[in-house]
């Protein structure tokens, strides 16, 4: 069976940020506006939806006293951030940050809704599982997915690990010294093809869990679905079954199947050859308007923050990534 053809990719920035700035992880809302966590600068911010093709000034939601690394949506316009400082002293919490009636500029009132135990060595990505059940990447040694269940209002929360495996850990021995590059890292789940999908950095894997629909625990242990490195988050297309992921030290934007036994089929779809508006792409997700789901996605860029492309830093960013049928020639 013929593989499916790569798509052409355009790329077009959004909104800049400053140099060193690490863009780690975003959601769209329904209005189409885009809120960032900028990880090493603790803070959250949100860039005005915009039309295409247009740049957009990005406004500074809140300064938090942590590290700021996932951002869910919970409820309609009400998203849980993940804040943690674990690599150094293990503290980590779940934040409720309401943007209902909110306008950009005004200030929120964050609330911690969940503190986890010392266990928790580093918060990561974030999905939803489900209504008001949530898994939490926590990416250092050794590494697993937490569930998290939210009460009424996301104002309350419960946790329990939902799964560890040996693919989640670290690498202590990483070139990289301090900290390591993480285990489990983005984590999205397709509800249609019954998944749970994460990266591993550290491991240079790409994987798979199943979940059981009723009770949204695990249906079965971890599958290794493709090999890939430098992975950070993604997004995935249900309807095309492929995973976009970032890779965030090697500057490209690639496509890997959702099944396993497919691994040689993953593709480079942007940054190869090397180019300047993506450098450092952290995670990326799909717009919410009418037709974006499998077309257009919304990626953060760290403009090599962690990774200088021949030592130079660039601004990071938000891009718009189109994907359109390659032309046939």
């Amino acid at each position: 069976m013929p593989m499916t053809p790569v798509p052409d990719v355009a790329l077009a920035p959004v909104a800049y940020f400053p140099e060193k700035y690490f863009l780690e992880n975003l959601a769209v809302r329904a209005d189409g506006s885009v809120l960032i966590t900028a990880v090493l600068q603790k803070e959250l911010w949100i860039v005005p939806s915009t039309p295409p093709g247009s740049m957009a000034e990005p406004v500074l939601v809140h300064a938090f006293d942590h590290l700021i690394t996932g951002v869910a949506e919970v409820e309609p316009d009400v998203f849980i951030v993940s804040v943690t400082d674990g690599y150094a002293t293990h503290e980590s919490h779940l934040v409720r940050i309401d943007l209902g009636g909110w306008t950009p500029g005004e200030p929120v009132a964050p609330e911690i809704v969940f503190t986890f135990d010392d266990r928790v060595r580093a918060l990561n990505g974030s999905c939803l599982l489900g209504p008001g059940v949530l898994a939490v990447a926590d990416c250092f040694d050794p590494g697993r997915i937490w569930r998290v269940d939210l009460g009424e209002g996301a104002r309350s929360a419960s946790a329990r690990v939902w799964l560890e495996h040996d693919t989640m850990a670290d690498d202590p021995d990483s070139e990289i010294a301090s900290p390591p590059q993480p285990g489990v890292n983005g984590v999205r789940y397709s509800a249609r093809i019954g998944y749970l999908y994460y990266t591993s950095t550290a491991q240079k894997v790409f994987m798979r869990v199943p979940v059981d629909p009723g009770t949204l625990d695990p249906a079965g242990g971890a599958e290794f679905v493709a090999a890939i490195d430098n992975a950070d988050d993604f997004c995935v297309d249900e309807d095309a079954g492929f995973a976009y992921v970032t890779r965030h030290r090697a500057n490209t934007l690639d496509r890997v199947p959702l099944k396993p036994r497919h691994g040689s089929e993953v593709r480079h779809l942007a940054g190869d050859p090397f180019d300047e508006v993506l450098v450092g792409p952290s995670s990326a997700v799909w717009g919410r308007s009418s037709g974006d789901y499998g077309r257009v996605m919304y990626v953060t860029t760290d403009g090599g923050t962690t990774a200088p492309p021949d030592g130079v830093f660039r601004k990071a960013a938000l891009l718009r990534v189109v994907l359109s049928p390659r032309a046939e020639s």
